[in-house]
């Protein structure tokens, strides 16, 4: 900066005077004071500053004025406009808001036996903002786990708040309630868990619960917390709409210095409404019970057992083998893992998911498709020599023979029901001789029309579709043409067939009340915590008069044949004549190859006037066996008893 300075005597003092390429607004303002008092004086003017003008001047009071007026506005919006807002972000500062769970609706039988209840319990919630090491690392040592376990829990968390534990043991509780006040960020919260009547009977039909994951919470965060539990499976997952409800709200008041200064209910919590059931609790624990037996006397992969009313389609019990304990997921992830990975697939639901071979179960189908589409009279006879042999269709030197399990004789259409007469029912199904057959077209749109290869639209979750073959099917999936022998193995439900367990049981529920394809449902009654009905689910029949009642009754009193064995020696379910009360009956024996089957049997009973239905199938069974018909009649003749 170029500068110099100019020494002179003024009034007996120095003055220092500074040139300056830059001069100050304050150095100007003082300059024009100093320049007044030398014109008094009479000394010349020696300077290079020069005073403000008037306009400059009040330019620099209109800045002046603006700055002061927009000082006082924004004082006013803050404290007048704005006050109101501001007021309640430090309310809300003050005041914060704590989710009273609200308890789960509980589910009962048909006798109003108790299935499911809540159970008190307590976890441990850490809010990330107030992560402290300090605190992390004495709760790990009271819970017994690594603290990197805990930071990761944190890390990996989606929420700002994390579950660290669930249902705390007593124990483990007390050391905590006494610390937590020193615990910064960490607090404990009420909550509930199931438990259930049995652990295992009930399983796939009740389901099991699972904690909560980010997607579900940001659907409804009004309704869960983040150490809420959702059904995962059964009518926990598909009634959990009406078996949970909304939360109450703890205001808590807190000081500046964040200790809790009062608590106050400021909603109550909304519980959940109850479920009433078609179920027999006690019929489905004697069926698990049965079945279970069975399938370790005989070694088998797997059993399923199904029962329903021919008149609702209510369901009456259901088991499917091998099961879980439903409890298991609420105590830890270790054994939630070894049940979810476990070989045997015991979360796997084969009553409406599992899809099989029925064998001869599909007779008395075939049998009713034929008389309705009048192809045969009931009356008319076909001799069973214990095979039959077909030629090629193109080179009548190649025969193929179609084996029966037996040699039947002369059969009409209820012997061949009773016996399970694989020659009658080849014939019907594809023709052989001079009898004319249904063909695959017709016998698929009558297993359709009995509700095979359609969802039944049970009120449970995971339910698959079965599968009826056809020649259109076969030429675009497998590239063949469909031959009569695949006709023929159609007819005694073989090869292609795969059909679910439910559908089976509903099929037959329809001969059993003459001619009524109705939907299976598990729900009966949604009530509330005082039972006082909320909506009642009234049966549904899904088609009907599909097949005439005089065609059906032919149908019945083969299967009625079946387990009287009058005029039938080679009846496939006398058994079952024992029974306290008079029953019908199909069996059937699917071909798995190696010697192992799947065998089935569907018995309803009174046949007068039906009352339940009840499907029995165990899984690769080794050898040709009457597996599945002792598993029927202990729970069938128990069932009666009680009554």
């Amino acid at each position: 900066m170029l500068e110099f300075h100019l020494l002179k005597e003024l009034n007996g003092r120095k003055v220092k005077t500074r040139f300056a390429e830059h001069i100050e607004p304050q150095e100007v303002l003082l300059d024009s004071l100093a320049k007044k008092k030398a014109e008094q004086m009479g000394i010349p003017e020696m300077k290079l500053e020069t005073p403000l003008s008037r306009n400059v001047l009040k330019a620099f009071l209109l800045v002046g004025a603006i700055l002061l007026g927009t000082l006082f506005f924004k004082s006013f919006q803050l404290q007048v406009i704005e006050g109101k807002e501001y007021s309640l972000l430090s309310e809300r500062n003050k005041f914060t808001f704590q989710k009273i769970a609200a308890q789960r609706g509980v589910i009962y039988d048909s006798k109003g036996r108790q299935l499911v209840w809540n159970k008190p319990s307590f976890d441990l919630i850490l809010d990330k903002t107030k992560l402290s090491q300090d605190a992390l690392g004495e709760v790990s040592g009271i819970l017994q786990k690594d603290v990197r376990e805990l930071e990761q829990l944190a890390a990996e968390s989606a929420f700002g708040e994390v579950l660290i534990a669930r249902n705390i043991p007593l124990e483990t509780l007390i050391v905590l309630e006494a610390k937590i006040d020193d615990l910064e960020g960490f607090s404990i919260q009420n909550n509930t868990v199931r438990d259930y009547r049995g652990f295992w009977a009930f399983s796939h039909l009740i389901g099991y619960m699972g904690k909560i994951n980010k997607e579900e919470f940001a659907k409804a965060p009004d309704v869960y917390t983040i150490s809420d539990w959702v059904g995962r499976v059964g009518l926990e997952h598909s009634y959990e709409s009406v078996l949970r409800k909304n939360p109450g709200k703890i205001r808590v008041e807190r000081d500046a210095l964040g200790n809790v200064i009062s608590q106050e209910v400021s909603s109550l919590p909304e519980p959940g409404n109850s479920l009433v059931l078609w179920l027999d609790a006690e019929l489905q624990e004697k069926l698990r019970e049965e079945l279970d037996q069975r399938v370790r006397d005989l070694g088998a992969r797997a059993g399923v057992g199904v029962a329903l009313d021919p008149k609702t389609g209510g369901i009456l019990a259901m088991v499917s083998l091998p099961d879980f304990d439903a409890s298991l997921f609420q105590q830890s992830a270790e054994q939630a893992t070894a049940i979810l990975q476990d070989p045997r697939e015991p979360l796997f639901n084969r009553v409406i998911s599992g899809k099989y071979l029925t064998g001869s179960t599909i007779k008395p189908f075939i049998a009713s498709a034929a008389l309705q589409e009048q192809i045969i009279s009931p009356q008319k006879q076909i001799y069973s020599s214990g095979a039959i042999e077909i030629p090629h269709r193109y080179n009548p030197e190649i025969v193929y023979t179609l084996r029966d399990h037996a040699v039947h004789g002369w059969v009409d259409m209820r012997k061949a029901i009773a016996q399970s007469s694989n020659v009658y029912f080849y014939t019907v199904g594809g023709g052989f001789g001079d009898q004319k057959g249904l063909g695959p077209t017709k016998i698929k749109e009558y297993l359709n029309l009995f509700g095979w290869s359609e969802k039944t639209g049970i009120d449970l979750p995971g339910e698959a579709q079965g599968f009826v073959p056809d020649p259109a099917w076969k030429r675009a999936t497998l590239g063949e043409g469909w031959w009569d022998g695949d006709t023929y193995f159609l007819s005694i439900g073989q090869q292609y067939l795969q059909i679910t367990p439910l559908e089976v049981v509903s099929a037959f529920a329809s001969i059993a009340n003459g001619g009524k394809l109705m939907q299976p449902r598990v729900v009966k009654e949604v009530v509330d915590r005082d039972k006082n009905i909320l909506e009642r689910f009234e049966p549904q029949v899904i088609r009907e008069n599909f097949i005439s009642p005089e065609n059906l009754e032919i149908v019945r009193q083969g299967m009625r044949q079946a387990v009287t064995g009058v005029n039938s020696p080679l009846a496939s379910s006398v058994a079952l004549n024992s029974l306290p009360v008079s029953a019908a009956a199909k069996t059937g024996t699917a071909e798995l190859g190696n010697d192992y089957f799947n065998n089935w049997v569907t018995v309803f009973t009174p046949y007068e006037d039906p009352q339940i239905v009840i499907t029995i199938m165990l899984e690769n069974v080794k050898g040709v066996q009457a597996a599945a018909l002792p598993v029927a009649k202990e729970v069938l003749q128990w069932y009666f008893a009680q009554e």
